[in-house]
This record gives C-alpha cells, structure tokens and sequence, in this order.
C-alpha cells in the first residue's frame, strides 16, 4: 500500500462530510470536507483539542463577521477591520489554529452579501458536519506499542554492544570498531521518544506513560555512555583497566528493564575500594589513567543510580521477557535460513 492510514482516514472523511453536506443541500459544501481534513491529526487528544478550537474559532468569526459587515457593509475595509479584531480575539481564547476555517466560513458571508438567520444555520451546519466526521474518523489509531517494544529491544542491543567493545578495548586495546551502535543508539532514543508521546496523546483514559519513561532513562544513560567513550580510548593498557573490562562485561549482560542496579552499584563500590588501596601512581601516566579510571567510576556510578530510579511494573518486564525471547528466536531462524541458503 502506497499510503497510510492518516491519508485513508482523511479521503475517506473528506468524502462522507462532502456527502452529508450536498446531501443536506447545504450552500458551500464542499467546506465541510475542507473542515474535516483540518480536523484530522496524527494523535486522538491533538483532534479533540483541533477539532474544539476550529469550532470555537468558526462560531466566534460568525458573530464577529455578522456584526462588522452588517455594521460596515460587505467591501475590503470591513474584512481588513475583521481580522484586526478577530486575530487578537483567537489568540486570547487560545483558538488561533481556527483562523484557516473561521476565514473560509467568513468568506461565504462575504460572498453571499448579507447575513439572515439562514445563512448562520448553513455554515453552523458545515462546521458541525466538519468537526463531527473528523472526530469520527480518528477514533481509531493504531498502536505503536509493537514498535516501541521492537524499539526498547534494538536499544538494549545497541547497549550491550557498546559495553562490550568498550571492555574490549580496556583489556585488549581492540581498535577495529568502527561505533556505529553509538549513532544508531542515539537515534532509536529519538525516535522512540517521539513514539511514545504519540502513544500517550492517543489514549484519554489510560495514563501509561511506560515507554517515555524508559527512553527517557536511556537517554539520561546515553549521555554518559558517550561522556566516557573519550576517556576509555586513550586509556592504555593497566591492571584496573582490565578489572573494569570485567565490570563492563557483566554490565553488557544486564541491559534490560528488570532492577538489576543494585547488585551492580555493590560491585561498583568493591571495585573502588580495590583502586583506592593501590600504591600512588609514580608517573605523570599512571596518574592520568588513575583519574581517567575514577572518572569513568563516577560516571558508571550515575548510570546505575539512574537505573535504579526507574520501576517497570511486573507485567510489562514479563512482557518484554516473552517478546524478546521470541526476538532472539525469530533472528536465529532467519540466520539457519540464510545459512541453509548460502549451502545451497
């Protein structure tokens, strides 16, 4: 399929509001279908909150164009005088994403010269049939849930794989990664963010905001996984460097939702004791990987004090568990297949 739901929904509703409209043998009706494309957003609040201020924007620039041009007479000076009034007004009544329709609606006023009590029914009607089909046509979303559970799982990827070539390096100086998991990191944060917002706007009564908040603790932890990357490659081979290789190791594995912080933090505070109690560095060198290896001590200390203010309830660390063992299956079956492929 060449286009997507927002697209589908809009034809669609452009068209029924058209229909009920001419239907209806209202004047203008093609307005009513210029309404409800106006009227159709990407979430369920952003249309309801659209919807109301096209409403409100249209009924009030109704009474004010009522007034001004029977006031002044249907000519250019009576619109410009209009909008001098009306635009501060919709700014007041926080209903300036209305001016586009209010303006269209006004315009058949204009256009028809005078203003009788059938005309103000016929556009009421064409804002009523506008904003109704509009609201109707986005009652359905759909969930972005799988994604942000596909997005949370690449994520965690991304992290272990970090940890572990930054362990590399620290015991081996292991050179040939070319971090490309640090940029595709940052922007499944981005984009998962962005998801989740949108899966907050569309739900009214369930106030879950799960996902946001977990990207937003990635993200908090990114920011340190990144301070550090310049302190672990020009660290030299030592013997704490190889012990924190070891720490970052057993990090890799425990890239996931469930509260493992507090045993790592443990672990973290034994692995300071063992660096305090090490002989002075005698050398310029030895001082400088010193205080790089407490710096990155520091920042790791943050990165679990992070993790450690986050709580995934019960259900949804299950869930995550069951999609990404089914994750883990679905990439083994398609590397055999491969495998099975390039043999043949």
């Amino acid at each position: 399929m060449f286009f997507g739901y927002r697209t589908f929904k809009t034809a669609v509703g452009a068209g029924i509001s058209l229909f009920i409209a001419q239907w209806l043998e209202l004047d203008f009706f093609v307005s009513a279908a210029i309404i409800t494309v106006l009227c159709i957003t990407v979430t369920k609040k952003g249309s309801v909150n659209k919807s109301w201020e096209l409403f409100l924007a249209s009924c009030v620039g109704l009474l004010f164009a009522a007034v001004i041009f029977e006031t002044l007479g249907y000519h250019p000076l009576s619109l410009t005088v209009f909008l001098l009034l009306f635009i501060p007004v919709l700014q007041k009544i926080k209903a300036l994403k209305g001016i586009i329709t209010s303006i269209v609606i006004v315009s058949h006023l204009y256009t028809g010269g005078e203003v009788t009590a059938g005309v103000l029914f016929n556009e009421f009607l064409l804002i009523v049939i506008g904003v109704t089909v509009g609201l109707i046509m986005n009652v359905y979303m759909p969930s972005v849930d799988e994604h942000l559970y596909q997005d949370q799982l690449n994520l965690e990827e991304k992290f272990s794989r970090i940890w572990k070539e930054y362990a590399r390096y620290l015991r081996d100086q292991r050179i040939d990664w070319d971090g490309r998991e640090i940029t595709q990191a940052g922007n499944i944060i981005d984009d998962g963010k962005s998801k989740a917002l949108r899966s907050i706007e569309n739900h009214f009564l369930r106030h879950d905001n799960y996902f946001y908040r977990y990207f937003d603790v990635r993200e908090r932890q990114f920011a340190i996984i990144e301070r550090i990357l310049p302190f672990v490659s020009t660290l030299d081979t030592v013997e704490e460097g190889k012990h924190m290789a070891n720490f970052m190791e057993g990090l890799s594995s425990a890239v996931h939702p469930g509260n493992t912080a507090s045993y790592y933090l443990k672990e973290l505070y034994e692995l300071k004791e063992t660096f305090a109690e090490r002989p002075l560095p005698e050398t310029r060198a030895e001082f400088e990987a010193r205080a790089s290896l407490f710096y990155i001590l520091h920042e790791l200390e943050q990165y679990l004090l992070i993790k450690e203010m986050f709580k995934p309830d019960h259900d949804r660390t299950l869930t995550l568990k069951r999609k990404k063992r089914a994750y883990i299956r679905k990439r083994k079956e398609k590397a055999n297949e491969k495998g099975r492929r390039e043999e043949e």
